[in-house]
């Protein structure tokens, strides 16, 4: 194996105005973040694995890890390994029943919502975070405002009536 960092799978965000779908990944061991553009289909498979729904049939990558496993086989580990010419690249690595391993190439999104699946480890070339990753800086703005639009969810008009006590 090669230098790589581990990451962490934060979600999928929508990038505003144009609700462009954005997976976001951050580094275990230090602050920046991997943001990667994806589909919107993907980005909905990421979403419901990581929110635990079991649809009625399987979804594509669903329908890839019970093959996966029926075949004897796990998955060990993604790898997001380069980025060349705006487009991510990523390594499904494999292991199968007798130890082997096998990888194959990937879209990260794709490989990404199948990790989420499996509970497998995704990782990244060191050298592409450090071309990649980005920090960001005050994570507790984004936690005030996700706050800020839980209380405009639920607060009513009443609420602000004179002499109103909550």
């Amino acid at each position: 194996m090669s230098d790589q960092v581990l990451l962490e799978l934060i979600g999928v965000r929508i990038e505003l105005p144009t609700n462009t779908p954005i997976l976001l990944l951050r580094e275990r061991e230090g602050d920046r973040y991997l943001p990667i553009w994806i589909g919107t289909a993907e980005a909905t498979a990421i979403a419901l694995a990581l929110e635990g729904v079991e649809p009625a049939r399987p979804m594509t990558h669903d329908l890839l890890r019970d093959v996966v496993t029926a075949l004897g086989a796990q998955v060990e580990r993604i790898v997001i390994t380069e980025l060349r010419e705006g487009t991510f690249f990523a390594d499904l690595v494999l292991v199968g029943p007798d130890g082997s391993e096998v990888v194959v190439s990937s879209r990260p999104s794709d490989a990404i919502a199948l990790a989420a699946r499996t509970g497998a480890p995704v990782l990244a070339e060191r050298e592409l975070l450090d071309e990649a990753g980005v920090q960001i800086h005050d994570e507790t703005e984004e936690e005030e405002i996700e706050k800020f639009r839980e209380f405009l969810d639920e607060v009513t008009p009443e609420d602000f009536e004179a002499g109103s006590t909550s």
